[in-house]
């Protein structure tokens, strides 16, 4: 379950600057969309998933293991903020996103993975101005033999054809939406 999932049903952010009120009004017209059979399969959701891989206990969250509103970034203090962040946490691979940013980090013996965002990829972690990347990302992870391995991608996709269509959509503020994206 992420933050705009749980947007969806009822726990849409205050607008706080010029920016979240496009996205609320946006992701509010999104929501619209959503069919009761979609509602259904979002609310099986869980905030947290654990995994074995070879066993190797992994944890998927959103952003951490406590909330979908943390920030994990690159720069994220890992003395103070961090290590109060995975209080807790026992698995030694972390695997979480939100920041729409790919990563690998270690923490002492703890990896944390984001494998970035397949429909918003940003440039760059800075939440003014976001910049999105013309491609899709992902990430790998395969452990076999007590080795683990984590193989970051990137894959293009027609990206003038999607934003020409969400100009055509009807989708509020999609001339803003579309003049985010970083294009060729």
């Amino acid at each position: 379950m992420g933050n705009w999932d749980a947007a969806f049903f009822g726990d849409m952010p205050e607008p706080q600057n010029e920016i979240t009120t496009m996205l609320v009004e946006t992701a509010t017209w999104w929501a619209g969309f959503l069919s009761p059979a979609d509602r259904e399969f979002m609310e099986s959701f869980r905030p947290r998933l654990e995994l074995d891989l070879d066993g190797r206990a992994a944890l998927c969250f959103h952003c951490s293991p406590r909330s979908y509103d943390d920030w994990i970034i690159a720069t994220t203090p890992a003395d103070d903020e961090l290590r109060a962040i995975l209080d807790g946490v026992e698995e030694k691979l972390l695997i979480g996103g939100h920041t729409h940013v790919q990563m690998v980090r270690r923490l002492g013996e703890t990896m944390i993975v984001n494998p970035g965002s397949v429909g918003l990829p940003f440039h760059e972690w800075s939440p003014r101005p976001v910049r999105i990347s013309p491609w899709a990302e992902y990430a790998i992870l395969s452990a076999q033999d007590g080795r683990l391995s984590v193989d970051l991608r990137r894959v293009g996709y027609d990206v003038e054809a999607f934003l020409k269509l969400s100009l055509e959509s009807g989708m509020p503020h999609a001339d803003w939406w579309v003049s985010c994206w970083e294009r060729d």
